[in-house]
C-alpha cells in the first residue's frame, strides 16, 4: 500500500472511532497513539483561539481538553471528504456537538493533516472562527501554552 493509500486508511478509522454514533464505543485511543510527541495542530486564523499548540501534551490536554470542558458530552465530527497526496490527508468535517449552556455548535473544519512513518506530526485546522467563539467563548488566556 502506498503512503498516501495507508495514510488515508488510518485518519479514516481515526474518525470512524471518533465519530461513532453510539457514544459507548465512540474512542479517541487511535488518535492519541497515532500522534507523533512532538507533534504541532495549528488553528488558523486571527481570534483568540489562533495558535500553535506544540507537542502532543498541549493537543490533548491544552486543546482537546479546554474544548471538553465547553461540551455538554464528548465531542463527535464526522468526516465526509478525505483526500491525500504522499503526506498529507485533507479532511472535510461537520461537528455535531452541544455546548454545556444548551447552544449547537455544528462547525465546519477542514483539517490538514501531515504525517511520517505512519505518525501524524502536524494538524492545521480551518473552521467558522465566528462560531467558535459564539458557542464555546473566547480561548483562555490561562490555558495559552508558553512559548519555547
Amino acid at each position: 500500500m502506498s503512503d498516501a493509500a495507508s495514510n488515508k486508511k488510518l485518519i479514516e478509522q481515526i474518525f470512524a472511532a471518533a465519530g461513532n454514533p453510539d457514544p459507548a464505543v465512540r474512542d479517541r485511543a487511535l488518535f492519541a497513539a497515532s500522534l507523533a510527541d512532538d507533534a504541532i495542530w495549528t488553528v488558523t486564523g486571527q481570534y483568540s483561539w489562533s495558535r500553535t499548540f506544540t507537542g502532543k501534551q498541549s493537543i490533548m490536554n491544552d486543546l482537546h481538553g479546554h474544548v471538553r470542558t465547553r461540551l455538554a458530552e464528548r465531542t463527535r465530527t464526522i468526516a465526509h471528504r478525505f483526500i491525500a497526496d504522499v503526506e498529507h490527508v485533507a479532511v472535510e468535517a461537520k461537528g455535531n456537538n452541544v455546548t454545556q449552556g444548551g447552544v449547537r455548535y455544528d462547525n465546519d473544519y477542514c483539517l490538514v493533516f501531515r504525517l511520517e512513518g505512519g505518525k501524524i506530526k502536524e494538524i492545521r485546522e480551518y473552521c467558522d472562527s465566528v462560531l467558535t467563539e459564539k458557542a464555546l467563548g473566547e480561548f483562555p488566556v490561562s490555558k495559552i501554552p508558553a512559548a519555547i
